[in-house]
């Protein structure tokens, strides 16, 4: 599987006709063998649990912008644990999790996240954000 090294080389994946989500998991051969898991409910869910990568149709900011901020913010689920990775992936969209994201079906690997990459987008993130402001002010 191809590794992304540098953001601009994910900003045009997320660009190409089809949309892309980000996965933080053990791989692709670790969530073929089981599908995520609303922990809470106990519930399986019917599909993969993804962030999406491709950058809505409102989002007027730079495509890295909306990159590294959506690296970001999921990234603590891969901080800490050296067997899970970021990696890229398309398929076929069934439903939403219990926090409105989308779920896969049908996954197909696309590339794997290099560190430096986000390292990058955390960086990126830092620069370009008000990072932890929220509705509150």
């Amino acid at each position: 599987m191809p590794v992304i090294r540098q953001l601009g080389q994910l900003a045009e994946l997320a660009c190409d006709d089809k949309d892309v989500y980000l996965r933080y998991s053990r791989g692709p051969e670790a969530d073929a063998q089981r599908a995520s898991r609303d922990y809470e409910s106990g519930l399986e869910l019917p599909g993969l649990s993804v962030i999406p990568l491709t950058p809505p149709a409102w989002w007027s900011r730079p495509v890295p912008d909306w990159l590294a901020r959506q690296v970001c913010k999921y990234v603590q689920l891969a901080d800490g644990e050296p067997d899970r990775h970021a990696w890229v992936l398309s398929g076929r969209k069934v439903g939403l999790g219990p926090d409105q994201e989308p779920l896969l079906a049908d996954p197909r690997p696309v590339a794997m996240l290099s560190d430096a990459v986000l390292e990058q987008a955390r960086r990126h993130y830092q620069e370009r954000f008000d990072v932890g402001r929220d509705s509150r002010g």
